[in-house]
Protein backbone atom coordinates (compact mmCIF):
# COMPACT_ATOMS: atom_id res chain seq x y z
CA UNK A 1 0.00 0.00 0.00
CA UNK A 2 1.19 3.45 -1.38
CA UNK A 3 2.37 5.66 2.05
CA UNK A 4 -0.45 8.68 2.88
CA UNK A 5 -0.12 11.84 2.67
CA UNK A 6 -2.32 13.21 5.67
CA UNK A 7 -2.73 16.92 5.86
CA UNK A 8 -5.33 17.13 9.04
CA UNK A 9 -6.85 14.92 11.01
CA UNK A 10 -9.48 15.15 13.96
CA UNK A 11 -11.93 12.28 15.35
CA UNK A 12 -14.67 13.46 12.61
CA UNK A 13 -12.74 13.71 9.51
CA UNK A 14 -9.28 13.31 7.90
CA UNK A 15 -7.80 15.12 4.87
CA UNK A 16 -5.29 13.63 2.50
CA UNK A 17 -3.79 13.88 -0.38
CA UNK A 18 -4.77 11.93 -3.73
CA UNK A 19 -2.49 10.87 -5.92
CA UNK A 20 -2.88 10.74 -9.80
CA UNK A 21 -4.11 7.42 -10.98
CA UNK A 22 -5.65 5.72 -8.45
CA UNK A 23 -9.39 5.98 -7.89
CA UNK A 24 -11.29 7.72 -4.98
CA UNK A 25 -13.39 4.05 -4.57
CA UNK A 26 -13.34 0.74 -5.60
CA UNK A 27 -14.16 -0.28 -9.11
CA UNK A 28 -13.71 -2.63 -11.19
CA UNK A 29 -10.45 -2.77 -12.06
CA UNK A 30 -9.81 -3.49 -8.94
CA UNK A 31 -6.51 -1.36 -8.39
CA UNK A 32 -6.34 0.21 -4.57
CA UNK A 33 -8.37 2.94 -3.92
CA UNK A 34 -8.39 6.27 -1.95
CA UNK A 35 -11.45 4.67 0.50
CA UNK A 36 -10.06 1.64 1.49
CA UNK A 37 -6.38 3.17 1.49
CA UNK A 38 -7.57 5.63 4.25
CA UNK A 39 -9.61 2.94 6.26
CA UNK A 40 -6.56 0.89 6.64
CA UNK A 41 -4.72 3.79 7.84
CA UNK A 42 -7.16 4.24 10.49
CA UNK A 43 -7.44 0.92 11.53
CA UNK A 44 -3.30 0.57 11.45
CA UNK A 45 -3.22 3.77 12.89
CA UNK A 46 -5.51 3.10 16.13
CA UNK A 47 -5.60 -0.61 15.71
CA UNK A 48 -9.42 -0.53 15.03
CA UNK A 49 -10.72 -4.15 15.25
CA UNK A 50 -13.38 -4.62 12.67
CA UNK A 51 -15.01 -2.66 10.13
CA UNK A 52 -14.11 1.12 9.74
CA UNK A 53 -16.51 3.73 8.82
CA UNK A 54 -15.61 5.94 6.30
CA UNK A 55 -17.93 8.27 4.90
CA UNK A 56 -17.31 9.28 0.79
CA UNK A 57 -18.42 12.76 0.64
CA UNK A 58 -16.78 13.59 -3.07
CA UNK A 59 -14.63 12.12 -5.54
CA UNK A 60 -11.80 13.04 -7.84
CA UNK A 61 -12.07 11.93 -11.36
CA UNK A 62 -9.10 9.16 -11.50
CA UNK A 63 -6.22 10.50 -13.32
CA UNK A 64 -6.69 13.79 -11.11
CA UNK A 65 -4.86 14.52 -8.01
CA UNK A 66 -5.20 16.85 -5.00
CA UNK A 67 -6.87 16.97 -2.04
CA UNK A 68 -9.84 14.83 -0.43
CA UNK A 69 -11.93 14.71 2.60
CA UNK A 70 -13.15 11.83 4.19
CA UNK A 71 -15.76 11.74 6.93
CA UNK A 72 -14.88 9.56 10.19
CA UNK A 73 -18.51 9.44 11.22
CA UNK A 74 -21.93 9.05 9.94
CA UNK A 75 -23.12 13.08 11.81
CA UNK A 76 -19.96 14.37 9.87
CA UNK A 77 -20.87 12.36 6.50
CA UNK A 78 -24.12 13.56 6.71
CA UNK A 79 -22.97 17.56 7.49
CA UNK A 80 -20.40 17.64 4.59
CA UNK A 81 -22.92 15.96 1.98
CA UNK A 82 -25.18 19.38 3.39
CA UNK A 83 -22.27 21.53 2.65
CA UNK A 84 -21.36 20.27 -1.08
CA UNK A 85 -25.29 20.75 -2.11
CA UNK A 86 -25.77 23.78 -0.80
CA UNK A 87 -22.44 24.54 -2.41
CA UNK A 88 -20.42 25.69 1.36
CA UNK A 89 -18.22 23.08 0.20
CA UNK A 90 -15.67 24.53 -1.77
CA UNK A 91 -12.49 23.09 -4.34
CA UNK A 92 -10.56 25.33 -6.35
CA UNK A 93 -7.88 23.33 -9.06
CA UNK A 94 -5.02 24.24 -10.72
CA UNK A 95 -4.66 23.65 -14.40
CA UNK A 96 -1.87 23.66 -17.20
CA UNK A 97 -3.53 24.07 -20.44
CA UNK A 98 -2.48 24.54 -24.15
CA UNK A 99 -2.00 27.74 -25.34
CA UNK A 100 -2.04 31.80 -24.10
CA UNK A 101 -5.08 32.91 -22.63
CA UNK A 102 -5.30 36.77 -23.36
CA UNK A 103 -8.27 37.08 -21.30
CA UNK A 104 -6.51 37.14 -17.88
CA UNK A 105 -9.44 35.98 -15.84
CA UNK A 106 -12.99 35.39 -17.13
CA UNK A 107 -16.14 32.55 -16.46
CA UNK A 108 -17.38 29.78 -18.93
CA UNK A 109 -20.64 29.03 -18.91
CA UNK A 110 -21.88 25.68 -21.32
CA UNK A 111 -24.50 23.48 -20.87
CA UNK A 112 -22.87 19.57 -20.46
CA UNK A 113 -23.98 15.73 -21.57
CA UNK A 114 -23.21 12.81 -20.30
CA UNK A 115 -22.69 10.15 -22.70
CA UNK A 116 -23.11 6.98 -20.09
CA UNK A 117 -21.84 4.18 -22.98
CA UNK A 118 -18.39 6.45 -23.69
CA UNK A 119 -18.19 7.92 -19.97
CA UNK A 120 -17.25 11.35 -21.49
CA UNK A 121 -19.34 14.65 -21.38
CA UNK A 122 -19.91 17.29 -24.17
CA UNK A 123 -20.94 20.64 -24.98
CA UNK A 124 -24.16 20.89 -26.36
CA UNK A 125 -27.13 23.26 -26.86
CA UNK A 126 -29.05 24.19 -23.60
CA UNK A 127 -31.98 22.49 -24.90
CA UNK A 128 -30.52 19.06 -25.76
CA UNK A 129 -32.96 16.76 -23.03
CA UNK A 130 -30.61 16.24 -20.23
CA UNK A 131 -27.91 18.96 -20.75
CA UNK A 132 -27.13 20.26 -17.98
CA UNK A 133 -25.33 23.84 -16.49
CA UNK A 134 -21.87 23.96 -15.84
CA UNK A 135 -19.54 27.20 -14.53
CA UNK A 136 -16.71 27.88 -13.49
CA UNK A 137 -14.06 31.38 -13.13
CA UNK A 138 -10.64 30.72 -14.23
CA UNK A 139 -7.54 33.18 -13.77
CA UNK A 140 -4.27 32.32 -15.48
CA UNK A 141 -1.37 33.02 -13.25
CA UNK A 142 1.33 32.42 -15.37
CA UNK A 143 2.51 32.21 -18.83
CA UNK A 144 5.37 29.83 -19.87
CA UNK A 145 6.21 31.31 -23.33
CA UNK A 146 8.70 28.44 -24.58
CA UNK A 147 6.23 25.80 -24.06
CA UNK A 148 3.31 27.43 -24.82
CA UNK A 149 1.12 26.69 -21.63
CA UNK A 150 -0.54 28.51 -19.23
CA UNK A 151 -1.09 28.47 -15.62
CA UNK A 152 -4.77 28.43 -14.28
CA UNK A 153 -6.60 28.62 -11.41
CA UNK A 154 -9.97 27.35 -11.40
CA UNK A 155 -12.96 28.09 -9.23
CA UNK A 156 -16.50 25.87 -9.50
CA UNK A 157 -19.60 26.95 -9.27
CA UNK A 158 -20.94 23.51 -10.97
CA UNK A 159 -19.52 19.98 -10.37
CA UNK A 160 -20.80 18.50 -13.30
CA UNK A 161 -18.89 14.92 -14.93
CA UNK A 162 -15.40 15.75 -16.65
CA UNK A 163 -16.41 19.50 -16.30
CA UNK A 164 -13.42 21.40 -15.90
CA UNK A 165 -11.44 19.00 -18.91
CA UNK A 166 -14.56 19.09 -21.08
CA UNK A 167 -15.35 23.18 -20.72
CA UNK A 168 -11.26 24.15 -21.58
CA UNK A 169 -11.49 21.63 -24.18
CA UNK A 170 -14.21 23.78 -25.36
CA UNK A 171 -13.16 27.22 -25.02
CA UNK A 172 -9.64 25.67 -27.38
CA UNK A 173 -7.17 25.33 -24.23
CA UNK A 174 -7.49 21.63 -23.40
CA UNK A 175 -5.67 20.53 -20.28
CA UNK A 176 -2.10 19.06 -20.88
CA UNK A 177 -1.67 15.79 -20.72
CA UNK A 178 -5.82 15.13 -20.78
CA UNK A 179 -6.07 11.87 -22.87
CA UNK A 180 -9.73 12.27 -23.64
CA UNK A 181 -10.30 15.74 -24.33
CA UNK A 182 -6.98 17.31 -25.30
CA UNK A 183 -4.75 18.03 -27.74
CA UNK A 184 -0.74 18.23 -26.36
CA UNK A 185 0.23 15.54 -23.82
CA UNK A 186 -0.54 12.36 -24.71
CA UNK A 187 0.87 9.64 -22.70
CA UNK A 188 1.23 12.19 -20.01
CA UNK A 189 0.18 12.34 -16.77
CA UNK A 190 -2.73 15.22 -17.01
CA UNK A 191 -1.91 18.40 -15.68
CA UNK A 192 -5.25 19.16 -13.18
CA UNK A 193 -4.85 19.30 -9.40
CA UNK A 194 -7.36 20.10 -6.40
CA UNK A 195 -5.20 22.08 -4.97
CA UNK A 196 -7.41 23.82 -2.09
CA UNK A 197 -10.26 22.78 -0.25
CA UNK A 198 -12.89 24.96 1.82
CA UNK A 199 -15.64 23.52 4.60
CA UNK A 200 -17.31 24.44 7.25
CA UNK A 201 -15.85 21.93 9.99
CA UNK A 202 -18.95 19.56 10.61
CA UNK A 203 -19.34 19.56 14.37
CA UNK A 204 -17.10 23.00 15.21
CA UNK A 205 -18.54 25.06 12.79
CA UNK A 206 -15.50 26.47 12.05
CA UNK A 207 -14.68 27.50 8.55
CA UNK A 208 -11.27 25.28 7.46
CA UNK A 209 -8.91 26.09 4.32
CA UNK A 210 -7.04 23.43 2.67
CA UNK A 211 -4.04 23.78 0.53
CA UNK A 212 -1.61 21.18 -1.10
CA UNK A 213 0.19 21.74 -4.46
CA UNK A 214 1.25 19.00 -6.59
CA UNK A 215 5.56 18.69 -6.56
CA UNK A 216 6.79 20.95 -9.39
CA UNK A 217 8.31 18.57 -11.50
CA UNK A 218 7.22 17.40 -15.02
CA UNK A 219 4.54 19.55 -16.43
CA UNK A 220 4.69 21.10 -12.65
CA UNK A 221 7.76 22.91 -13.24
CA UNK A 222 5.51 25.74 -14.58
CA UNK A 223 4.46 26.44 -10.79
CA UNK A 224 8.31 27.46 -9.74
CA UNK A 225 8.42 29.88 -13.41
CA UNK A 226 8.48 33.35 -13.07
CA UNK A 227 6.73 34.41 -16.11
Amino acid sequence: MQKLKVLFEDNHIIVVEKKPNIPSQADKTGDEDMLTMVKQYIKETYNKPGNVYLGLVHRLDRPVGGIMIFAKTSKAASRLSNQVREKVFKKKYLAVVDGKISQKQGTLEDYLYKDERNNTSKVVHKDKKNAKLAKLDYQVLKYNEVKDLSLLEINLHTGRHHQIRVQLANFGHSIFGDQKYGTRGKGKQIALWAYQLTIVHPITKEEMVFEDLPEPVGTWCILNNKS
